[in-house]
Formats: structure tokens, C-alpha cells, sequence
């Protein structure tokens, strides 16, 4: 079995495929101090409800965007699965996809593999992926998988936060889909939600058009990301939801590694 880890900047995944078959998923809040003890004794007992083994893993592949999470990573495969994990986008483990940016390794790990996911999906057509996590990224994939480029905006609770952090009686709330679609609230803590989410819709309609104008082709919308499925009632933004679209890049990316 594979295990997979995708380590954003607010939470950590971890997935287990027998192939391509995704067996399990779990996740838990990035924390670079977390050592690969800890780890291990957390994923353990979560192994164990599904009735996975750990001795069944052979392979680990690791995709971060925190660096300093890396090593006690790498450690847990070492100490534990007895295997040297893969890192996406080091030595041996090439992206198989070209980077057609500027600055191609600026790339974020994530974003790679999800274009890798993204072309394993919808092969031969432009795709543009709209992740929704700590910040919210839309990125254009060709034909053909090549990354091209894209758009970095705050994400979702990351605005959110900034707004409470700077105004003093602001309350904190939770993020949700509004009740109704008025945009009139009529409680401070409705006024918020309308602000974020039909903001944040808004912001989705005209950056999603903006690009296709310019794109000037076909274009499968693809939402992922812990917060994608706020947005699934928005069915005009996206043709399709991919939940694990990361962790399935990861076991595309070993599984293409691993057949060359």
C-alpha cells in the first residue's frame, strides 16, 4: 500500500491507496514541531479502526508547502514503515508535467500535483482548478497537463480573521453557507457571513470569467480544498467538485514513477 501526505499550511492528509484505490483519509492541523512519534501514535489508531496494518505500506510519497514539516515526515516512513519516503518535485520523483511559468520552482508542491490530478481526470482539454485552503488558488492546466499559471487570493477563514483581528467588536463565527440569499443581514453576525461567503461567490464569478475570457477556450472548472464543499450550491462556479483531488495527484505522480 501507499501512503500519501499532503501538508498545507493549516492541515496535514494523510491517505492510504491499495493502487488506485483510495482506501482511507484523515487529516490533522500542520504543526512543524509535531515529531514522527507523535505522528505515528495518531495515525496508528486511526489505521487500526479502518482495519489497515501498517506493515501493509511499502511505499510513502510526500507533498509539502511547509519545509520545516519535512523531516519528522521523512523520519515516520524511515522509523516506521522502514521505507525512504518520496518527496513530489525532488529527485527521483519528477513532475512528468512542464511548468510553464517564470519561475517554475516557485510552483507550491500542491498545486504541481494537482495539475497532475486534475489531467489524470479530464485529459486532452484546458482545466482550471480552484483550490480553496489557507489561500485560494485558480490555476490554469493545458491540454497536454502543463501547468501555466494562475491566481493567488486569501482564502476563505483567512479573510475572515483578518476581519475580526482588526475591528475590536466584531465576533468571531463560523464560516457556513448563508440561511438565505439575501444580502441584507440583519444582525451583525449575519452582515459578517453575507460579507464572506456572497463575497467570496462574487469574487469566484468574476475571476473564474476573467480567466476564461482570456483563457478564450473551453475550460472544465474544477473545485478542491477543505472548504470547496461551502461553495457545492454554487453550481454555476464549477463543473466539478474533487475533494482529494492532492491525494490522488500524489498516487498518480508515485504510480507513473513507479511504471517508468
Amino acid at each position: 500500500m501507499l501512503l500519501a501526505i499532503d501538508v498545507g499550511n493549516t492541515n496535514a492528509k494523510f491517505a492510504l491507496f491499495d493502487g488506485a484505490t483510495l482506501l482511507a483519509r484523515w487529516r490533522i492541523a500542520t504543526d512543524d514541531r509535531r515529531t514522527a512519534d507523535e505522528y505515528m501514535v495518531w495515525l496508528d489508531q486511526l489505521m487500526r479502526i479502518e482495519g489497515q496494518d501498517r506493515a501493509d505500506v511499502d511505499a510513502v510519497i510526500i507533498s509539502t508547502v511547509v519545509p520545516r514539516a519535512l523531516h519528522n515526515l521523512q523520519l515516520l516512513a524511515h522509523k516506521y514503515f522502514g521505507v525512504d519516503a518520496l518527496v513530489a518535485g525532488r529527485a527521483p520523483v519528477s513532475w512528468g508535467i512542464a511548468l510553464k511559468v517564470d519561475e517554475p520552482q516557485s510552483v507550491g508542491a500542491d498545486r504541481a500535483v494537482n495539475a497532475i490530478s486534475a489531467q489524470a481526470i479530464e485529459p486532452g482539454s484546458d482545466k482550471l482548478v480552484v483550490s480553496f485552503g489557507t489561500a485560494t488558488t485558480l490555476d490554469h492546466i493545458g491540454p497536454d497537463g502543463a501547468y501555466l499559471g494562475g491566481i493567488i487570493a486569501p482564502g476563505v477563514n483567512l479573510s475572515l480573521e483578518a476581519l475580526v483581528a482588526a475591528a475590536a467588536k466584531l465576533p468571531r463565527i463560523a464560516i457556513e453557507a448563508p440561511a438565505t440569499t439575501s444580502v441584507i443581514g440583519r444582525t451583525t453576525e449575519s452582515q459578517m457571513l453575507i460579507g464572506v461567503y456572497w463575497g467570496y461567490v462574487s469574487m469566484m464569478e468574476g475571476l473564474i470569467a476573467r480567466m476564461k475570457a482570456e483563457i478564450g477556450k473551453p475550460l472544465t472548472v474544477i473545485a478542491t480544498g477543505g472548504l470547496a464543499t461551502l461553495f457545492q450550491e454554487q453550481a454555476h462556479l464549477f463543473d466539478r467538485i474533487e475533494p482529494d483531488l492532492t491525494l490522488n495527484g500524489l498516487m498518480h505522480l508515485y504510480n507513473q514513477r513507479n511504471a517508468a
